[in-house]
């Protein structure tokens, strides 16, 4: 029998050294990729709360007093019976407004509807009608960056 010159194929071990490699990438690019995801969930908060705080200050202007309707601020609501809530576009983030004196302050928070690593890091968001920033449990969750 005549053994052929040119053999094609690969062998198991160049498979293995192939999914071993693999391997080795999805585990630096998967918490790599859960982290721009949850940066990408948090500019969505942090987006739709300075929208609404700033439509509170249009709508103060043209009516004298905030407002606890978040259709009135250009927000789609959830449920029409209760305007105060309204979740983000990937529904990540819930965003509820809160006006205690509607003539002088209100308060909009954004708050993380699932568990997992974010809710132990930016759970919720919130702002006011002195443009006064909080987040938690971690307080720089307006200014991080990673």
């Amino acid at each position: 029998m005549r053994l052929r010159k040119n053999m094609s194929g690969i062998t198991l071990i160049e498979l293995m050294i192939v999914v071993v490699i693999a391997a080795m990438l999805a585990m630096v690019a998967y918490p790599n990729y859960r982290e721009f995801a949850a940066r990408a969930k948090r500019n969505e908060a942090r987006a739709a709360l300075l929208q609404a705080a700033t439509n509170q200050e249009r709508f103060y202007l043209q009516n004298q007093a905030f407002t606890t309707d978040l259709t009135q601020l250009g927000f789609a609501v959830d449920n029409p019976a209760d305007p105060t809530s309204a979740t983000t576009d990937t529904g990540s983030y819930v965003i509820s407004v809160v006006a205690p004196n509607p003539a002088a302050n209100f308060t909009v928070t954004a708050t993380y509807q699932f568990g997992g690593g974010e809710s132990t890091k930016c759970n919720t968001f919130t702002i006011n009608g002195a443009g006064v920033r909080t987040s938690g449990p971690d307080a720089d969750c307006w200014t991080r960056t990673r």
